[in-house]
C-alpha cells in the first residue's frame, strides 16, 4: 500500500561541527543507513547541505511496509538526530501547495476525529535565498490553504508551541520538502567513524549500556564475556548471546568471544586471600581481554563499571585493576547512577533480557567481605602466590577460537 511519501529527510547535529572532516562522517552515516535498510530495494541516499535524503532511485513512493521498516531501523542509526517521511517536489509554491493538499487530508481528518478543536501550526525554512517568498510568507500561504481546505467549521485553532498537527516545508535550491512528523534518532556519531573497541560484557544491565554508548561515540564494538562452567549454568552464555544480538542490531555485527575463567578462579580461591578474589578475577579478565584486543587490532577495552557501585568499583580498586594492562580502558558509565542506566537499557531493548536472574562468573567463589581499597602492592604480592601463566595462555587461545560463536 502506497504511503504517499517519496523521501525520508534525515538530520544530524554533531556531524555538522566536524569541519573539513564532515564528509567522512556523513559517508559513514550513509553506509550505516544503507546497511540498516538493506531489506528495502533500490534505495538511494544523497547529501544535501546539513541533511541526508533517502528515496527510491525512480522517486516512486514508499509503501506502508517500507515506511514501517524505516521507522524501526533509523532510530538505531547512531549519528542521526531526527528523520521525517516527506514529499519531494520542485521548489515552486504551486507545487508545494499541491503536495500539502495531496498529503495533509488524512492527517487533519484524523486530528479532527480524535479531538474537538485540534491545533495546527506551519513551519517553513527557506535556504534558497532566490526563492520569491521568505519563510514567513511561505507559512502564511500554506496556512491559508489549510484553513480553506480543512477548517470550514472553524474547528481548527493555531498553536505555535504545542500543535497537534505541524505542516513543515523546507525549500532548497533544487527541491522542496513537505513533511508532517519528526521522529527522533539516537544522536551521537556514526558507528565506525572512530577506532574499534572490545567490550567486557556480562548478562547484567550495565555492560550492554556501556557498549551502546561507545557505538554512539563512533566505535564499532566486539564483545568478550567470561563464564565459569560448570560453576555457572549454560544459560549464562546464552543470555549474553541474546544481549549481543540486540546490540548488533545497531551496528555491523561484532564478534562475541567467550572465555571460561573457572580454572583461573579455582587457583585464586585456593592460593589467595579471600577478600581480594574479585579484584584478582578482574585483573585476569583484563589481561585476557587485552590479549584478544591486541590480536584483533582493537584499540581500547570498555566496561560497564560505575564509580562506587560495588566494592570492586571504588577509585582505589579501579586503579588497581587498571594497572594489570597498558591498554586504554573506557568506562562510559563512570558517573551514572543505576536508574539512569536502567532508562538507557530500556531504550536499547536489553533491559528485559538483562534482568533475568542467571549467575555469572563474578559470583563464583565470591568473598563474604570484599576489599574496598586494595593497594596495588598487596595485589601483586597475592599474584606472586599464583603459577597460572600456562592457564592464562590457554584461556587466551581458547577464547580466540570461540570467536565463531553463533549469534
Amino acid at each position: 500500500m502506497d504511503s504517499g511519501f517519496n523521501a525520508i529527510l534525515c538530520r544530524y547535529c554533531e556531524i555538522a561541527l566536524k569541519g573539513k572532516n564532515r564528509g567522512m562522517f556523513e559517508q559513514c552515516l550513509m553506509d550505516n543507513i544503507r546497511y540498516l535498510l538493506n531489506k528495502i530495494e533500490n534505495l538511494k541516499i544523497s547529501r544535501i547541505r546539513g541533511r541526508l535524503n533517502i528515496f527510491h532511485r525512480e522517486m516512486e513512493n514508499f509503501t506502508i511496509s517500507e515506511l514501517n521498516e524505516i521507522g524501526s531501523k533509523l532510530p538505531k542509526a547512531f549519528g542521526l538526530a531526527s528523520f521525517s517521511p516527506a514529499v519531494v517536489c520542485s521548489p515552486d509554491m504551486d507545487e508545494i501547495l499541491s503536495s500539502v493538499e495531496r498529503c495533509a487530508g488524512d492527517i487533519f481528518k484524523k486530528a479532527l476525529d480524535e479531538k474537538r478543536n485540534p491545533s495546527f501550526r506551519i513551519r517553513a525554512r527557506r535556504s534558497d535565498k532566490s526563492f520569491p517568498l521568505v519563510s514567513r510568507d511561505i507559512e502564511i500561504t500554506i496556512a491559508d490553504l489549510v484553513d480553506r481546505l480543512y477548517n470550514s467549521e472553524e474547528r481548527l485553532r493555531v498553536d505555535l508551541e504545542n500543535a497537534d498537527v505541524t505542516v513543515s516545508c523546507e525549500v532548497r535550491e533544487k527541491k522542496a520538502f513537505v513533511f508532517f512528523e519528526k521522529f527522533s534518532g539516537p544522536g551521537g556519531l556514526p558507528t565506525g567513524s572512530n577506532a574499534p573497541v572490545l567490550c567486557l560484557i556480562s548478562g547484567g544491565i550495565d555492560s550492554p549500556v556501556a557498549a551502546a554508548l561507545m557505538m554512539k561515540r563512533g566505535c564499532h564494538v566486539d564483545f568478550i564475556t567470561f563464564d565459569s562452567y560448570p560453576y555457572t549454568p549454560p544459560e549464562a552464555l546464552e543470555k549474553v548471546r541474546r544481549i549481543t544480538r540486540v546490540l548488533n542490531s545497531f551496528q555491523r555485527p561484532g564478534k562475541l568471544y567467550a572465555c571460561n575463567l573457572a580454572e583461573i578462579q579455582k587457583q585464586i580461591r585456593d592460593n589467595c586471600s579471600e577478600k581480594y578474589r574479585t579484584i584478582l578475577y578482574r585483573r585476569y579478565m583484563f589481561r585476557i581481554a587485552d590479549a584478544i584486543a591486541q590480536k584483533n587490532k582493537l584499540k581500547a577495552l570498555v566496561t560497564g563499571e560505575s564509580v562506587g557501585q560495588v566494592a570492586s568499583q571504588t577509585i582505589v580498586n579501579l586503579s588497581t585493576i587498571n594497572n594489570a594492562v597498558d591498554m586504554l580502558i573506557l568506562r562510559p558509565l563512570a558517573g551514572y547512577d543505576k536508574e539512569e542506566v536502567i532508562t538507557i537499557s530500556k531504550r536499547i531493548d536489553t533491559f528485559e533480557i538483562s534482568k533475568e536472574q542467571v549467575p555469572d562468573s563474578c559470583t563464583v567463589f565470591a568473598p563474604n567481605a570484599p576489599a574496598t581499597a586494595a593497594p596495588q602492592r598487596k595485589i601483586e604480592i597475592e599474584e606472586e602466590k599464583l603459577d597460572i601463566d600456562e592457564l592464562l595462555q590457554e584461556a587466551v587461545n581458547d577464547t580466540l577460537k570461540s570467536s565463531k560463536i553463533e549469534l
